[in-house]
């Protein structure tokens, strides 16, 4: 039996190509290419300016594989977690948070996670699969359904942070913002958009080396590579002096600062000391730092910091004149928010 190809898994040039093949005009498969990507079609009966001869020849020749919806999760803040099958039944979830001038979606990269930070659920799921540019583009569109719905206003905002790390799916991730952000797919600026990695040199470099101008976050969580090393393993093969190089060259290619993303954990890194090393990471490479607050994992010691540490904390980097931000949790109740997305199924 013929094995069919996911016709979304071609660029346009293999498209027209595949056109070719059928003795089909090129400008269909740019007709083709525009239901796929800027009408977001999930089958070929719904490409009604095709006529029904083509769209039955498609059909034969290609498959769909969209991600379908399976729990849907509503926090009493408005933050919304939508469970997503893949078409081989696996299992991601993604985020919609509302906020009054924005509407942000958190998406995933991988079936569970190639890392195992101590610290986060889906570092406790082994990584099954890399999701494909599609599964990563449908998320948005599933959750763009829910912020219309919600919050009554289209996404404005796409952020890497949900499961998986996505430098270590690196073509299919910049695939799915080449399609986000082309004028061909759902032409949103690469400015709205945020990549979060645990710090993977390589692939930061890459990233500024293919002219990419997404925003670019560091998920750095501790300021020197003996604590790092012993809440994130990938420090351990890409440590602070490696990552801030990498950083420099990315700002060096794109003009962007990076985020420090910076988890407050009680006891662990909320001191003095500890800040003044985030101080001197932080003169290091241009850089904003967002302080975040933990969110609890079940079987995980790690508690959020008292909120008179964190504001001691905060103030330590204000008086020296750093860009600094405190980021609340979203979702915590329905294990929406930061760290905490582990397929529980809504159990």
């Amino acid at each position: 039996m013929l094995m069919k190809n996911d016709i979304r898994t071609l660029s346009l040039d293999e498209l027209v190509a595949q056109f070719e093949n059928l003795q089909e005009p090129k400008f269909r498969a740019k007709q083709v290419y525009e239901w796929l990507w800027a009408k977001s079609a999930r089958s070929f009966d719904e490409m009604t300016n095709l006529s029904k001869g083509l769209r039955t020849k498609l059909s034969e020749q290609f498959i769909f594989q969209p991600v379908t919806e399976n729990v849907i999760q509503k926090s009493k803040d408005g933050t919304v977690k939508l469970g997503m099958k893949l078409h081989d039944n696996r299992l991601v979830e993604g985020v919609m948070i509302p906020e009054d001038d924005r509407s942000t979606a958190c998406v995933s990269s991988q079936v569970g996670c190639s890392l195992s930070c101590s610290f986060c659920a889906t570092g406790f799921l082994k990584r099954e699969r890399n999701l494909e540019a599609g599964e990563i583009y449908d998320q948005v569109v599933l959750l763009n359904k829910y912020a219309l719905e919600h919050n009554s206003k289209p996404l404005t905002n796409i952020v890497y942070m949900g499961m998986g790390e996505p430098l270590l799916n690196y073509s299919n991730v910049m695939q799915s913002i080449r399609i986000i952000t082309s004028p061909e797919g759902l032409n949103m600026a690469q400015k709205r958009i945020t990549v979060s990695t645990s710090g993977i040199a390589k692939g930061i470099k890459r990233i500024a080396d293919e002219g990419m101008k997404f925003n670019l976050a560091l998920s750095l969580h501790a300021a020197t590579d003996e604590k790092r090393d012993r809440i994130m393993d990938i420090n351990l093969t890409n440590n602070l002096d490696l990552v801030i190089e990498a950083l420099n060259y990315f700002h060096e290619k794109t003009g962007n600062k990076v985020t420090f993303e910076y988890i407050l954990f009680d006891g662990f890194n909320d001191s003095q000391e500890d800040a003044s090393n985030l101080i001197e990471l932080y003169h290091r490479v241009p850089a904003f730092i967002n302080i975040i607050e933990y969110n609890a994992v079940e079987g995980v010691p790690y508690k959020k910091a008292k909120g008179e540490k964190r504001d001691a904390f905060v103030r330590i980097l204000r008086n020296k004149g750093v860009s600094v931000a405190v980021r609340r949790s979203r979702g915590k109740d329905i294990d929406a928010a930061c760290g905490q997305l582990a397929n529980k199924e809504g159990h």
